[in-house]
C-alpha cells in the first residue's frame, strides 16, 4: 500500500469512543503524552492497564476520578476531548467555576439528608441574627414610645355626701364611683397585701415580668387564660393609660412597652396610688377608697391588715370573692362558695405578707376570719329625702362658687368629700312626722276631689348658725322633682305678720303731722300694747288718714278671716299681742300702712328672706303675707328673732374636701339685723300665739316655744312657722296641680281637704311641726328665751288723733309717700293721681270691696274677685263661721291679685 494511502494513527483519548472508555484525551494539537507520563494510578508501579467495559463501568471509572455522573470538569465541556480544557465532543458543558455563597443551605458538596441539616455556623448565626433584630425593634419601640396620659376613665370620679355627724350619707354625683386619695393615705398593709399576692418584686422590677410574659403570651396563644402575665405596673399601665381591657397580642405588646417605660420613668409609690385607686374592688366601687367604703363603711386610711388582706382578694375577681355572693352573675359564686374562697385567698395573702417580712407573725395570728362586712348597698340611693339633700348642697356650692371654688363643672368631674349640716335623726324625724299625718288624713282614693294634689314642705335651721338641719322636699326625690322646701309659690299667709311688727319697733310709725316730702320723716316707736282697730271691713288709711282708694277712686275695706270683727265694740280696738295671738288682718294691714310699706319689706330682707320672693310692696296686702318665701328661709328668718336679731343666711355645706385637702370651710358671718331687744320682744308676742292663740297645738309641754300660723286667701295654702331657742322650723301645706311639664303650676282650694272645712295654719301644719319638734329636740335641754325690756310707746290711731310724743328721730330719708300703684291692674287709668287699686298680690278671694256696694273684689265693680282679671261681677260669698281654731283672718281684697288669708 503506498504510503499516502496509509491510515492515520487514531488520537489516543479523544472522541466519544474514549470518554466511554474513561480514558482523558489529550490537548489538541498535542501528542499522546507517553504512557507513564499522565499521572493516572495506571501509571503507578505494578498496576496493569485493564480495558473499560461499557457505559457502566465507565460511569464507575467517572466517579472514582472525583466525577459526578454527568458533571463536567471545570474549564470544559461536558465529557469533551482534551481532558479539563479541551472541546471534546461529550454530552453538556461543563459547570463555570463554583462562587462561595453566604449562606451555604441546601449545603453545598453534602448529599442525601446531610445536604437539609443547617451547619452549627448557620444555626449560630441565625439565632444571633433574631435576638439582634429583637434588641433593635425593642430598642425602637422603647425610644418611640412615651408615657401616655392617664385616661379620663381612671380618673373619673364621684362625690361623697356625709351627715353632720361625718357618717356617709351618699356616694353620687359624679361618673364613677371612686375617690382618689393620695398615697399617703393608703394603708402600708394594703400596699403590701397586693404587692405580696401580686407582685413580689415590685419595689425592684422594671415594671415587667418575662418570666410572667411568656406564660401569658403561651396561654393566649393556645387559647387559655389569658392573666397571670402582668406585673402591678403593667396592671396599672392598663387599667389607667390604655383604658383597654381586651385580651390580645397587639394589646399585650403596647402594654409591655409603656410599662418599661413607666416603670423607668414614673416612681413606685406614684404606681402603687395609681393602681390602687383605679383598680376595680367589685360592688360598682373603682379604687381603695370607694372599695373600703363599700365592704367595711370606712375610710381607707382606717383599714386594718385583715381588711387590706381581705380587699387584695377583691382584685383577683368580686364576682367570686364577695361574701355577699353574686349568683345574679354566676349561679356558682353563691355566699358560701364565695365566703370560702375569699377567706382562702386572704389568708394565703397574710401568709406571704408574713413570709416576705411585711407583717409580723403576732399580727397576722388576730385576722383568722373574714373581717365584717357589711351588705351591698347602692350607689345611687337618690331616692326618699337624699336627693333633695345632695341637690340642695349642689345648689349651695354652684351658687356660692366665689366663695366655695366649687363649679357645676368641678362636681361633674367629682372627686369631693362635701360634709353636709343635715342631721340625720332629723332629717328621718321630719319625714316620720309629715307621712304620718299625711296617711292618717290625706285619702285622695276616698276624697279625690279635695284630697289629690296635696303636697308638703318643711325646713328646720340652727338660729345661732344658720345651719340647715333638716327638709323635707316631698314624698320622693325620684317621683316627685320639685323640692317643697326650697322655693315652690306657696304664698305664706299671716306668718309674715312678725315682720310688720319689728318694722314697727325698729324704725316706728310715720308722724302724720311732718313733712316726709322734705325729708324729715318724723317716727314713733311701737309698742306691743299699741292699739289697733280689730274691726272687719275696715277702711284702710295712709299715713295722713285718707282712706286707700284704687285707681278708680274706690275705697278698700279689709276684712277678717270669717269676716269677724274682734275686739271691743264700738270701734273694736285690740292691741298688737292679741292682734298677733288671733291673726286679725285688719290691725297688721293698718300697722304696716303705719309703719311704710317700704319698712316691712326692709324688715323681711334685714330677717333673711329673699327679695326675689317678695311681692311687690305697693299694695295694703303685702302686709298680711302675698310673697312667697321658701320653707328654708322663713325658718331661717323666724330665726333672727331666736337669736335675738342676729341672722345667719341658711346654708347646707360646712366643709369641702379633694385628695389634696380642705377646699372650702363655711365661715359664719351673722349680721346685726335688729336690736336684741326688738328681736326679743317679737318673740315675746309670738309666744303668746302658742300658749293661748291660734298655735296651740304647736306647744311642747316644758320647752318654750314662740311661733305664727298662716293661711292664705282661697285657702290654697297653710302654715305653720316656729322656733324654739336651739332650732327654728317652717312646715307648708298646699295642693299643687303640676302639668307633666311642669311648666303650669295652678294652686288648688284646699277647703274639705283632710275632711276638715277649711285647712288652717293651726291644724296639720302645727300637728306636723309639733310631732317633729318633739322628736328632734328629744334630749335636749329645754332653753328658754331671753326676756324682752318694754319698748316704744303705745299709739292709739283714733279718725282726728291727737299725735303721740315723737320718741326716735329716724334717720331713714326714704319718701313716706304712700308708692303708686304703677303695676296694678291690667287696664290701669291713665290718671297720674296716687290712687292705686286694693289689688293684692295672692289669688284673689273674698276682699271686701268698695266698688260702692257691699260685693266683693276691688277689680273695678261689685263681685267677688278669685284671681282673674277685673275680679268684679261676681257673686257675693256668704259669711264664713268663725274659725274654730282662732285664726281669724281676713281674706284680702280681692280683684286682680286678691290677698291671702289668715
Amino acid at each position: 500500500m503506498s504510503e499516502h494511502r496509509r491510515k492515520p494513527p487514531q488520537p489516543q483519548g479523544g472522541g466519544r469512543a474514549a470518554a466511554r472508555r474513561g480514558q482523558p484525551g489529550s490537548s489538541p494539537g498535542r501528542r499522546a503524552a507517553p504512557r507513564g507520563a499522565s499521572g493516572s494510578p495506571a501509571d503507578s508501579p505494578g498496576d496493569t492497564e485493564r480495558p473499560l467495559g461499557g457505559r457502566a463501568e465507565a460511569r464507575r471509572a467517572a466517579q472514582r476520578n472525583g466525577g459526578g455522573r454527568r458533571r463536567a470538569e471545570p474549564g470544559g465541556r461536558r465529557g469533551g476531548p482534551g481532558g479539563p480544557t479541551g472541546p471534546g465532543r461529550g454530552r453538556g458543558r461543563t459547570a463555570p467555576p463554583g462562587k462561595k455563597r453566604i449562606i451555604d443551605y441546601p449545603r453545598a458538596n453534602k448529599y442525601g439528608w446531610r445536604r437539609w441539616v443547617p451547619s452549627w455556623k448557620l444555626v449560630s448565626g441565625m439565632f444571633i441574627g433574631f435576638v439582634g433584630c429583637l434588641v433593635a425593634v425593642a430598642g425602637i419601640g422603647y425610644a418611640m414610645v412615651s408615657v401616655p396620659d392617664v385616661a379620663k376613665t381612671a380618673t373619673a370620679q364621684n362625690n361623697v355626701y356625709y351627715w353632720s355627724d361625718k357618717s356617709v350619707m351618699v356616694a353620687t354625683g359624679g361618673e364613677t364611683n371612686r375617690q382618689i386619695i393620695n398615697y399617703e393615705d393608703i394603708p402600708r398593709e394594703m400596699r403590701y397585701a397586693v404587692i405580696s399576692q401580686e407582685n413580689k418584686t415590685f419595689e425592684t422590677d422594671s415594671g415587667v415580668d418575662p418570666a410572667g410574659i411568656g406564660r401569658a403570651i403561651f396561654n393566649m396563644a393556645r387559647g387559655g387564660q389569658t392573666q397571670g402575665g402582668s406585673t402591678i405596673t403593667q396592671q396599672y399601665v392598663k387599667n389607667a393609660m390604655l383604658d383597654d381591657q381586651s385580651q390580645t397580642l397587639s394589646r399585650k405588646f403596647k402594654e409591655i412597652f409603656v410599662a418599661i417605660k413607666v416603670g423607668a420613668t414614673v416612681p413606685k409609690p406614684k404606681i402603687m396610688a395609681g393602681y390602687l385607686n383605679s383598680a376595680y374592688f367589685g360592688r360598682g366601687a373603682y379604687g381603695i377608697q370607694a372599695a373600703a367604703r363599700a365592704y367595711f363603711n370606712v375610710d381607707a386610711k382606717d383599714l386594718n391588715p385583715g381588711q387590706c388582706a381581705f380587699l387584695s382578694a377583691m382584685l383577683k375577681g368580686a364576682t367570686y370573692y364577695d361574701p355577699a355572693g353574686a349568683t345574679s352573675l354566676d349561679p356558682n359564686a353563691t355566699a358560701q362558695a364565695n365566703q370560702k374562697r375569699a377567706l382562702g385567698q386572704m389568708q394565703d395573702t397574710l401568709d406571704k405578707m408574713v413570709k416576705y417580712g411585711h407583717l409580723s407573725a403576732a399580727e397576722r395570728d388576730k385576722y383568722r376570719t373574714l373581717p365584717h362586712w357589711q351588705n351591698p348597698r347602692s350607689n345611687s340611693r337618690l331616692s326618699g329625702q337624699v336627693g333633695y339633700l345632695v341637690d340642695l348642697a349642689k345648689s349651695y356650692l354652684i351658687n356660692n362658687s366665689d366663695k366655695t371654688h366649687v363649679t357645676a363643672d368641678d362636681l361633674q368631674k367629682g372627686g369631693y368629700r362635701i360634709y353636709t349640716t343635715f342631721d340625720k335623726k332629723k332629717v328621718n324625724a321630719l319625714e316620720a312626722a309629715v307621712k304620718n299625718v299625711r296617711d292618717a288624713n290625706i285619702k285622695p282614693k276616698q276624697r279625690p276631689d279635695t284630697d289629690t294634689h296635696v303636697q308638703f314642705g318643711g325646713a328646720s335651721v340652727d338660729p345661732a348658725s344658720g345651719a340647715i338641719k333638716a327638709i323635707y322636699g316631698g314624698e320622693d326625690a325620684t317621683k316627685h322633682f320639685t323640692d317643697n322646701a326650697d322655693s315652690t309659690g306657696a304664698q305664706v299667709g299671716s306668718t309674715f305678720k312678725p315682720f310688720v311688727l319689728a318694722a314697727a319697733m325698729k324704725w316706728g310709725v310715720r308722724d302724720p303731722h311732718g313733712p316726709p316730702d322734705q325729708g324729715s320723716d318724723q317716727r314713733t316707736i311701737v309698742s306691743p300694747k299699741s292699739l289697733y282697730s280689730g274691726k272687719n271691713k275696715l277702711k284702710i288709711e295712709k299715713y295722713d288718714h285718707t282712706v286707700w282708694t284704687d285707681k278708680d277712686g274706690k275705697e278698700w275695706l279689709q276684712t277678717n278671716d270669717g269676716d269677724d270683727n274682734v275686739g271691743n265694740p264700738p270701734d273694736y280696738k285690740i292691741d298688737l299681742r292679741e292682734a298677733m295671738q288671733f291673726s286679725v288682718n285688719s290691725a297688721y294691714v293698718q300697722l304696716g300702712m303705719d309703719v311704710g310699706l317700704d319698712k316691712v319689706k326692709q324688715s323681711a330682707l334685714d330677717a333673711g328672706v329673699l327679695e326675689s320672693s317678695l311681692a311687690s310692696a305697693n299694695y295694703p296686702s303685702f302686709s298680711i303675707g302675698t310673697s312667697d318665701p321658701s320653707a328654708i328661709r322663713m325658718a331661717g328668718a323666724y330665726g333672727t328673732f331666736a337669736a335675738s336679731g342676729k341672722q345667719n343666711d341658711p346654708y347646707s355645706v360646712d366643709r369641702v374636701e379633694n385628695k389634696d385637702g380642705v377646699v372650702f370651710t363655711h365661715k359664719a358671718a351673722p349680721k346685726d339685723a335688729f336690736d336684741p331687744n326688738v328681736a326679743n320682744n317679737v318673740t315675746d308676742v309670738l309666744r303668746t300665739v302658742v300658749d293661748k292663740g291660734t298655735g296651740t297645738s304647736a306647744r311642747l309641754p316644758g320647752r318654750e316655744v314662740a311661733g305664727k300660723t298662716g293661711t292664705t286667701d282661697g285657702n290654697k295654702s297653710a302654715w305653720f312657722v316656729g322656733y324654739t331657742p336651739q332650732l327654728s322650723t317652717a312646715i307648708s301645706m298646699f295642693r299643687l296641680d303640676d302639668n307633666a311639664n311642669n311648666k303650669q303650676r295652678t294652686f288648688l282650694e284646699m277647703y274639705g281637704t283632710g275632711g276638715q272645712k277649711k285647712i288652717h295654719g293651726a291644724s296639720f301644719p302645727a300637728e306636723i311641726w309639733h310631732d317633729y319638734m318633739a322628736e328632734a329636740l328629744q334630749g335636749q335641754p329645754a332653753l328658754t328665751f331671753p326676756a324682752p325690756q318694754p319698748i316704744g310707746m303705745v299709739v292709739n290711731p283714733e279718725p282726728t288723733p291727737t299725735p303721740s310724743p315723737s320718741i326716735t328721730q329716724s334717720p331713714s330719708s326714704s319718701p313716706s309717700t304712700s308708692p303708686s300703684p304703677s303695676d296694678s291692674g291690667p287696664s290701669p287709668s291713665p290718671s297720674n293721681s296716687q290712687t292705686c287699686g286694693f289689688f293684692g298680690c295672692s289669688d284673689g278671694g273674698n276682699g271686701n270691696g268698695n266698688g260702692g256696694g257691699n260685693g266683693n273684689g276691688n277689680g273695678g265693680g261689685n263681685g267677688n274677685g278669685n284671681g282673674g282679671p277685673g275680679g268684679g261681677g261676681g257673686p257675693s260669698p256668704s259669711t264664713s263661721a268663725t274659725d274654730p281654731n282662732g285664726d281669724n283672718r281676713g281674706t284680702g281684697p280681692g280683684g286682680f291679685w286678691g290677698d291671702p288669708t289668715g
